[in-house]
């Protein structure tokens, strides 16, 4: 008899850099969530301690960079890293730890979600940490996937999204995914922005409510694809796709936003 193959052993691991979202709808959560509905093993690395609740960030404390570059180390150099994703940074420390992490582990597909502001609208980040997000991990990234106001927080100069977005190639990085969740618009537009390509728009029907955890779970299940070997538009696709059912099936357990319910195909199997 043949030996049954071992699944898990050709599980990819992504390394993902997040806050802890003690309501459970962000950050760490959502990337292992996220990782694991795509057949990948999160290597967790916190960033930073957040009290949040459903409606919005109270409160983000730093983790500080020996810690966090120690435990970033420990699994670099136990395990293979078939992807990065980077969420919410907390300080300018982490910014310039996870530079370095990422120039001595070139090669690796890294997805940043530029985390500048909560949907309750408390502010991460300081004119100073954003410009060393776009000076220090930016120019890095295979994709960076900021919504509409993170874009323009990153980019103040420009007069468009479009010339928003570009500005974010200019920096450096592959490619941009900009959603369309935070602008006035029927339905959400997404856009893929690649250099020297036209942008490759996706558009999906706007769904009522507003949630807690989007671009986490976007950004997460796209690393994941990537850590699986796809191309960048391909992996945007199935991101956006599997982003879009966890939030059509989310819900709303506090006094807040929505949560996505990122294992919704485990009651449509």
């Amino acid at each position: 008899m043949s030996a049954t193959p071992d699944l898990n052993a050709h599980k990819p691991n992504v390394l993902c850099f997040s806050g802890l979202d003690p309501s459970g709808g962000a950050g760490i959560q959502a990337d292992i969530e996220a990782l694991f509905s795509a057949g990948c093993h999160c290597l967790p690395v916190v960033t930073a301690l957040t009290v949040q609740d459903t409606r919005n960030v109270l409160a983000c404390h730093p983790v500080p960079p020996t810690l966090l570059i120690e435990q970033a180390r420990a699994v670099l150099e136990d395990l293979p890293v078939a992807a990065i994703k980077i969420g919410l940074l907390g300080s300018i420390a982490a910014a310039e730890v996870i530079h370095s992490l990422l120039r001595d582990y070139p090669g690796i597909p890294v997805v940043l979600d530029p985390i500048l502001r909560a949907g309750g609208g408390f502010d991460f980040s300081a004119q100073e940490l954003r410009a060393a997000m776009r000076s220090l991990l930016i120019p890095l990234c295979t994709v960076v996937t900021p919504n509409t106001v993170e874009l323009r927080l990153l980019t103040s100069a420009a007069d468009s999204d479009d010339a928003c977005a570009n500005a974010l190639l200019d920096l450096g990085c592959s490619h941009v995914l900009l959603t369309g969740t935070h602008a006035d618009s029927t339905n959400v537009i997404n856009q893929l922005y690649t250099p020297h390509q036209p942008p490759l728009r996706q558009e999906w029907p706007r769904l009522s409510g507003e949630y807690h955890g989007s671009g986490c779970t976007l950004a997460a299940s796209l690393a994941a694809h990537l850590a699986h070997g796809l191309e960048v538009a391909d992996a945007a696709r199935r991101a956006q796709h599997y982003t879009w059912k966890a939030l059509e099936a989310g819900r709303q357990p506090g006094h807040g936003q929505h949560l996505p319910d990122r294992a919704f195909w485990s009651r449509h199997s």
